[in-house]
């Protein structure tokens, strides 16, 4: 089978930084499904995991990519929860090799059915991001989805990009929260207020400054998805006391002290914690995703595929890195079919 990897971690403008390979079909067993991949997006971990990861033990090349959308050719001996010709989605494993690749083993209880009413690579681009934000929404600040009335505020730091764009949807459309979603440039303001942003504010500026000038004093939840440490004096200034923080971003150095006068809750979310682990409620994630796909289709989620970069190959997928690199991006990048 094609596939995308590296032999050796680094910059993305090395060269070998990504290499078009040719690799050994994998044989489904035990919950696996074997899926024929026919889309995938790129989200900021592929980048981490390049610069970083060498490939595994015994292998010759390490493969990179979560997201994906495609077919189930094959299932093993344990699956019950789905059968071959099966449309699914899904975000994939971080211990396992990824989905750059034209077929892919992926543990069913980690997979959804795709939505109808959207193609291979409008639903490429959702997997990690809703998984991410769903569990970030409610199950780590603990909101309850449902339009119940909900006096409270939610500030989405950088909520333009993947993670926030969805997070954007979700709290707009299923909870009575008041979302404030920062970002920096015309462009992406525009697109989290299309999202469903109740207000947008700069998080170039002084965030609890921000909030003020458009009437809110402090928030009670905050959700950072990015440059959190930059942002930490401000966040224990803005959130209100008992208020709820979740993050998602990988700090050097996080200081949790000053928000003891407050008596605010940390959490963090890793959508990859519960493959990772093998936890008895892993099939939550399946569920989730169903879930999603059922939204999806009933218009109430959109898929936030911002930009097609054409065939999954190495050198578009490099061009797609870059762009994640460069802070730039909005919304999910997308790669789809082989050639």
């Amino acid at each position: 089978m094609k596939a995308i990897g590296y032999r050796t971690p680094g910059p993305i403008d090395q060269p070998g930084a990504l290499l078009d390979i040719t690799l050994p079909d994998p044989v489904a067993r035990g919950r696996d499904l074997l899926v024929e991949v026919k889309a995938i997006s790129v989200n900021p971990v592929d980048t981490k995991v390049r610069r970083s990861a060498a490939p595994d033990a015994g292998q010759d090349y390490k493969v990179l990519g979560w997201d994906a959308s495609g077919i189930v050719k094959a299932v093993g001996p344990e699956v019950t929860l789905f059968q071959p010709g099966d449309r699914v989605w899904y975000a994939g494993s971080i211990v396992r090799q990824g989905t750059n690749s034209e077929l892919h083993l992926v543990d069913e209880r980690i997979v959804g059915h795709a939505p109808e009413s959207l193609d291979f690579a409008q639903a490429a681009a959702l997997p990690l991001t809703a998984i991410t934000a769903w569990e970030m929404l409610f199950d780590r600040l603990g909101v309850a989805p449902g339009k119940q009335p909900d006096g409270r505020t939610l500030l989405i730091i950088g909520a333009a990009g993947g993670v926030g764009s969805i997070l954007t949807q979700l709290a707009a459309r299923l909870t009575n929260l008041t979302v404030i979603a920062t970002a920096s440039r015309p462009e992406t303001q525009a697109w989290v207020r299309e999202l469903g942003a109740h207000h947008v504010i700069d998080h170039r500026q002084p965030l609890a400054e921000e909030l003020r000038r458009i009437g809110f004093p402090s928030v009670d939840l905050i959700a950072s998805l990015t440059q959190t440490e930059s942002h930490l004096a401000q966040i224990v200034e803005a959130i209100a006391p008992q208020g709820k923080l979740a993050l998602i971003d990988d700090p050097q150095a996080l200081d949790i002290m000053p928000f003891k006068r407050k008596s605010v809750s940390v959490h963090w979310e890793l959508m990859f914690t519960r493959s990772l682990f093998g936890t008895e409620d892993m099939q939550a994630q399946h569920r989730l995703l169903d879930e999603v796909a059922e939204l999806v289709d009933a218009g109430l989620v959109r898929s936030t595929l911002a930009e097609h970069y054409g065939s999954i190959n190495a050198a578009n997928l490099q061009r797609a890195h870059a762009l994640i690199e460069s802070g730039r991006s909005r919304g999910k990048v997308v790669l789809e079919n082989w050639e």
